[in-house]
């Protein structure tokens, strides 16, 4: 296995960061500095990063419906509550790309750094659905316009699935499914063709579904969601 890899796998960070640990100097292999990433490792190699050993620690998958108000990382210098924390876990976990911190819903967190790396990458087109509560009564053109793709200042969309809830009110439910996870994206989309976001859930990631888990409560993933989130992410059952 490469050394990023098993790194990411020990729960140590992102596959990302782990590849800047190595090139950064920080990590030893049975003793010495190694600076490539892609050194192959095996269960006999003694891996230290910054004079600590590290070992493999078992993968854990978990579900949390994320409240308003809380962040969707790992780390906050604000000191703000974060998603990790409504986890009881020994694993170091990262979530599963980002919400921003006025959104509710799904997110996932884990310690397996290439599954995440997989879905978040747009290579595998991984779908996110969202429900969005937006002001008025989106006309015909504006869901075309979404389902079309939008042109945002960072690039145009790609074309999202739309679909209209009902009425609440003088707002309006829409059901949006994206394969991108740019910076609010789903708000931003929404506001380009004139219907301000009041209220935003991310309701599934791929083939996991929020369900009726509660805002703030969490749950472990069953093996047969893990095995279907492989899947999408191209890495089999």
């Amino acid at each position: 296995m490469r050394l990023a890899k098993f790194l990411a796998h020990a729960g140590v960070a992102s596959r990302r960061h782990a590849e800047r640990l190595v090139t950064g100097g920080r990590v030893r292999v049975d003793g010495r500095v190694v600076t490539d990433p892609a050194r192959d490792v095996d269960e006999r190699s003694q891996v230290e990063v910054d004079g600590t050993a590290v070992a493999r620690e078992p993968l854990a998958y978990h579900l949390v419906n994320k409240p308003a108000g809380v962040v969707s990382t790992a780390h906050d210098p604000e000191g703000r509550p974060k998603v990790t924390d409504m986890v009881e876990s020994p694993a170091r976990l990262y979530p599963v790309g980002r919400l921003d911190v006025d959104s509710t819903g799904l997110v996932l967190l884990t310690n397996d750094g290439e599954l995440a790396n997989r879905l978040m990458h747009p290579r595998y087109e991984v779908p996110r659905a969202y429900r969005a509560r937006v002001a008025g009564a989106p006309s015909k053109r504006a869901l075309q316009a979404l389902r079309a793709g939008i042109d945002l200042e960072d690039g145009r969309t790609r074309p999202a699935r739309v679909r209209a809830l009902g009425p609440a009110g003088r707002e309006s439910v829409l059901e949006i499914v994206i394969h991108e996870g740019r910076n609010r994206i789903v708000r931003r989309m929404l506001e380009a063709v004139g219907y301000p976001v009041r209220a935003l859930e991310r309701v599934a990631y791929g083939p996991v579904e929020l369900g009726r888990l509660r805002p703030g409560d969490s749950r472990r993933l069953r093996p047969h969601e893990v095995e279907a989130l492989r899947r999408v992410a191209g890495l089999g059952a």
